[in-house]
């Protein structure tokens, strides 16, 4: 299954590394996985290992009324589980004429890397036990497509550095008043080339919701997103935390993502290793390789030969342009 689903992925693979849109992206998953899982509309939601929030970073869309997925998105907000699978014919799924659905998620030996959601009209044949062992064993193959994505898009940053924006958001979850800023960013996720906008009613619920969640439960997911440039043009973050005062508030804070905070999505879409990630850690610090072949008990020959996989797997010319690529 998986030498199959690599071969049907091709076509998927060529529209990534010509710059497809997000739209015939979708397109070509769906034409792909038509064969091995027969349905009507396809929606891929994407996360990387590292991430410590459940929404999407982006998403490919393919017949998925936008409206379903909505509803879809708050419900799940509300009962605390992104990735919890829905129940097939229920009276919000009829009311999109969807009769059947099909959520699994998309992994590989590095982890989690979003989930695959496949629908069929109603009417038509239920998805069965058959047809999730098909789509589950589809993980790997599906998280290499996700990664090129990423990987593909550029490595420095061709959008501009907004400053941070805020968006308070009240008790009821919806949002209160926002800077300039936020406005500024809205209207760049708006008319970037990809979705999603974490701006949006949707996201801001989810934050809203999990911030409040984390206050009663530390051990909960910090409400922090991190979307690849890709995406829009550059590393977007957005994080929430409580006001300190008796508002019952929510700040939701999105901004460029650099540096320490980049560091860990960055390192898991690029594929790069343990060792690989402590290197360039120190190097973004500003060390030598001499300096972090002392730290890490490992001889200068060694860092650099972990410099240029780095190099090679980020398709970066050398280290100015990987440090800008991470701090600018």
């Amino acid at each position: 299954m998986g030498e199959v689903a690599e071969c049907s992925l091709g076509t998927v693979h060529e529209a990534v590394e010509q710059g497809a849109s997000s739209d015939a992206v979708a397109e070509a998953l769906s034409r792909a996985l038509v064969p091995l899982v027969a349905h009507d509309a396809l929606r891929v939601a994407a996360t990387n290992p590292a991430a410590e929030f459940g929404p999407a970073a982006f998403s490919f869309w393919h017949k998925f009324d936008p409206g379903l997925g909505l509803a879809l998105l708050h419900r799940a907000y509300a009962c605390g589980n992104q990735s919890a699978p829905q129940v097939p014919g229920d009276d919000l799924y009829r009311a999109y004429g969807v009769g059947s659905e099909l959520l699994v998620p998309i992994r590989d030996r590095r982890g989690a890397w979003g989930t695959l959601e496949l629908l069929r009209s109603h009417g038509g044949r239920q998805f069965d036990a058959e047809d999730a062992r098909r789509a589950v064993r589809l993980g790997p193959a599906l998280a290499r497509v996700l990664r090129q994505y990423v990987t593909a898009g550029p490595l420095a940053p061709r959008a501009p550095m907004l400053a941070p924006g805020v968006i308070l958001v009240g008790p009821d979850h919806r949002m209160r008043a926002a800077t300039p800023e936020a406005y500024a960013w809205r209207e760049h996720l708006r008319t970037s080339r990809r979705t999603p906008d974490f701006t949006d009613a949707a996201h801001l619920a989810g934050l809203s919701l999990q911030t409040r969640r984390r206050l009663n439960d530390p051990h909960a997911r910090r409400p922090v997103l991190a979307a690849p440039a890709a995406s829009h043009g550059r590393w977007v973050g957005c994080h929430a935390q409580p006001l300190d005062d008796d508002s019952g508030d929510v700040a939701v804070v999105i901004e460029a993502l650099t540096g320490k905070r980049l560091l860990p999505s960055f390192c898991d879409w690029y594929s790069l290793t343990p060792r690989e990630r402590q290197i360039v850690h120190q190097l973004c610090e500003g060390a030598a390789a001499k300096h972090i072949a002392r730290s890490l008990g490992l001889s200068v020959h060694t860092v650099n030969e972990h410099l240029k996989a780095v190099f090679r797997k980020t398709a970066a010319g050398g280290r100015d342009e990987l440090v800008a690529a991470i701090t600018s």
